[in-house]
Formats: structure tokens, C-alpha cells, sequence
């Protein structure tokens, strides 16, 4: 992580940390980084996944890609310095999220495991919950509602990911959820499950 440009900065403590705030929502606070091709599924994921847990009375909110590009970063293109520079942005936001006890959705495509190993490296253990929402180009392909991937096979999208921009999977995440073989039902409960076995949602 770089230094900051001015060094005329303090960080500030406040008298209630993440424990009381955590303790007192019954949960522990996470970054799910959802991480995969576009139309894999990710945002579906999020927010299925969101309203379960809203259900279930738990506080939860979500970062996605496309709105976070709306405000945020509308200033940053597709290039891999501004890939780059938008999945650092969301990473610090992340973990102010996590730390004020929020289970966290970030749902992005991030296709460089450099960017997300560097989200990784700023969370405590623990924090960082990398999920591969793995579905194949042809399924993706397939769910191509926004006409896209078409786009992009014409030569109207530049440094398009999986068709003209690589994709590098995750080598070790925590989940991996198939999108091609389950329904979002199916993987909404593996993500639950794997909150509920690890410690994230107390009783």
C-alpha cells in the first residue's frame, strides 16, 4: 500500500471500537469478495445473498462494481492502471465497512490476483473472504444481457475481460461457487454456510 502524500497525518482512535460494534450486531464484520466474469453471476449472488441475511436480521450492504463506478470511481476507465487503482478504492472502502462490523458483498470482476492479493494484505485474518463465482465464457456468453460480450467480439469494447482482457482465477479462495451447476439458491446457502461454520454470524 502506498504512503499517503502528506505526512502531516494522525490517525485518529474513537472510544468505541470494532469489538463493541461487533457485539452488538451478533456478527463479525467481512469483506465477501465476489470475483469472477461478467455474467457469472456475482451481482445476482450479492444480492440474494443480502436479503437472506437481512432476513435473518443481520446488517449487511453491497459494493458493486457498476455503482461504485457511477460515483466513487467515475473517473477511472478500464485499463489495467485503472482496474487496478478501482479495485484499491474498493478495498479501502471494504474494510472501513468490516471494521464497523458490516458483513460486506464486493461484488467486482478484479480479474488481477495481484489487485485482490493486495486487498487481502490490508484486512486483518480472516477478513478478506475471496469467493470465485465460477461459470464458464460460454455461460456468461449466454446470460449476456447487456449485449457485451457482442460488443466486445465487434471490437466495440476495448480490454474487454475474457475476450480481449485476461482473467486470472484465484488459486486458493475461500469459496468457490458454481454458477453453472447450482442455482442461486444453492449458492446463496454455501455462502451461508460457510459464514455460519466460520464464526461470522453469532447465535
Amino acid at each position: 500500500m502506498p504512503d499517503p502524500k502528506s505526512k502531516n497525518l494522525t490517525w485518529h482512535e474513537g472510544q468505541v471500537g470494532r469489538t463493541e460494534r461487533e457485539q452488538q450486531l451478533g456478527q463479525r464484520g467481512c469483506s465477501i469478495w465476489l470475483t469472477g466474469l461478467s455474467g457469472s453471476g456475482k451481482s445476482t449472488l450479492a444480492v440474494a445473498a443480502e436479503k437472506a441475511l437481512h432476513d435473518r436480521g443481520r446488517l449487511t450492504y453491497i459494493l458493486d462494481g457498476d455503482n461504485i463506478r457511477q460515483g466513487l470511481n467515475s473517473n477511472l476507465g478500464f485499463s489495467p492502471q485503472d482496474r487496478t487503482e478501482n479495485i484499491r478504492r474498493i478495498g479501502e472502502v471494504g474494510k472501513l465497512f468490516t471494521d464497523s462490523g458490516v458483513i460486506v458483498f464486493s461484488s467486482f470482476i478484479s480479474p488481477y490476483r495481484a489487485d485482490r492479493d493486495q486487498v487481502r494484505a490490508i484486512m486483518a485474518d480472516g477478513d478478506f473472504i475471496e469467493a470465485y463465482v465460477a461459470a464458464s465464457l460460454e455461460t456468461c456468453e449466454g446470460r449476456d444481457v447487456k449485449g457485451l460480450y457482442a460488443k466486445a467480439r465487434a471490437g466495440e469494447i476495448p480490454e474487454f475481460t475474457g475476450i480481449s482482457a485476461p482473467y486470472e482465477e484465484p488459486e486458493q479462495p475461500e469459496l468457490v461457487i458454481d454458477t453453472d451447476g447450482q442455482s442461486v439458491d444453492e449458492s446463496v446457502a454455501v455462502l451461508i454456510e460457510y459464514l455460519e461454520k466460520n464464526g461470522y454470524l453469532s447465535a
